[in-house]
């Protein structure tokens, strides 16, 4: 099928994006603007399939992806004064390719580049964009999850200016962001402070590939025990949730496979099952009852990272 007729409007710069988003803005976001529904155009591999089928009949498409500055993986000099020192700033034109290829997204941002390299197939990998992916908020995409657990911020650029929202307060439902009308989304932000082991772990939907559970973990680890963690399911929920009950178990035990596989039995504490996502594929009970499972791969995964060493059966001495 063919997408019904649209403007196309290819920006060069984010300036000239934001002034063809401002010019095009709905009357909701902009009552003195115009009134065309407007979408941003970046990897295309959610938007141009969605055209296609006509679940999406844009008036007005803005195309990004020539903007060369916001397709790098950035990490600041160590060894400075600076606060941003260990960080990683991750542009929204990166693809999933590039950031789960990216050195230092391997070694400050584990989760997301682990997670990065789950999405999809490798052709979509190679197309798909993190913001594209990010501000779609497919409830069962993988890098949401990854960006809450490695506590991201995300960078919009807008019309009064740039605003930072963490990406934990970023995802408000199916589909639903904080992002504001004429807004862009320019860079994924991750701090010193979640430089941890970090490893995602899913069942994929058999034909989608999509998360029916995912479970993305960051977990700091210091004379094998956990310091800090961060746990997060996507797919059982309309947005990224915190598996908080496996975190306070976490934090202050030991690194050792019993420990973990005792914290992550709580994993189904923090999502009711009545409330879980349920389709023709997966019950929402079912989700639920899979992420214990899942959290437990994951975690065991990121503690490996954090440590060098695999997961001891017994807690260790050393």
């Amino acid at each position: 099928m063919f997408p019904e007729e649209f403007d196309y409007h290819r920006a060069t710069s984010v300036e000239e994006a934001l002034e063809l988003l401002a010019t095009h803005a709905d009357e909701d976001g902009d009552p003195e603007g115009g009134d065309a529904d407007v979408a941003v155009l970046a990897g295309g591999q959610g938007l141009l399939p969605a055209m296609k089928a006509r679940e999406s009949t844009p008036d007005v498409v803005v195309d990004v992806s020539d903007l060369d500055s916001l397709r790098g993986v950035e990490a600041p000099e160590r060894g400075g004064d600076d606060d941003a020192d260990g960080s990683l700033a991750v542009g929204a034109l990166a693809t999933h390719a590039t950031l789960a290829d990216s050195p230092a997204a391997g070694e400050r941002a584990t989760v997301l580049a682990a997670t990065a390299g789950e999405v999809a197939d490798r052709q979509i990998r190679n197309r798909g964009t993190v913001g594209g992916n990010l501000v779609e908020a497919h409830p069962a995409a993988d890098l949401p999850a990854a960006t809450v657990a490695a506590d991201a911020t995300l960078a919009l650029a807008g019309p009064d200016g740039e605003r930072a929202i963490p990406a934990e307060e970023f995802f408000e439902g199916d589909g639903e962001t904080a992002i504001e009308n004429g807004e862009l989304l320019t860079e994924i932000r991750v701090p010193s402070a979640r430089a941890a082991g970090g490893a995602y772990a899913k069942k994929p939907h058999p034909a989608s590939g999509f998360a029916l559970v995912g479970v993305a973990a960051s977990v700091a680890v210091r004379d094998w025990t956990v310091t800090d963690a961060r746990v997060v399911a996507s797919g059982a929920t309309d947005a990224p949730a915190r598996l908080r009950g496996v975190e306070d178990a976490l934090v202050g035990g030991g690194a050792d496979r019993e420990t973990i596989a005792d914290a992550t039995e709580r994993a189904g504490e923090d999502v009711d099952p009545k409330e879980a996502r349920a389709d023709a594929t997966a019950s929402g009970e079912f989700r639920v009852h899979l992420l214990s499972s899942y959290a437990e791969r994951a975690v065991t995964s990121a503690v490996e990272r954090a440590t060098g060493r695999a997961a001891s059966a017994e807690p260790r001495e050393d």
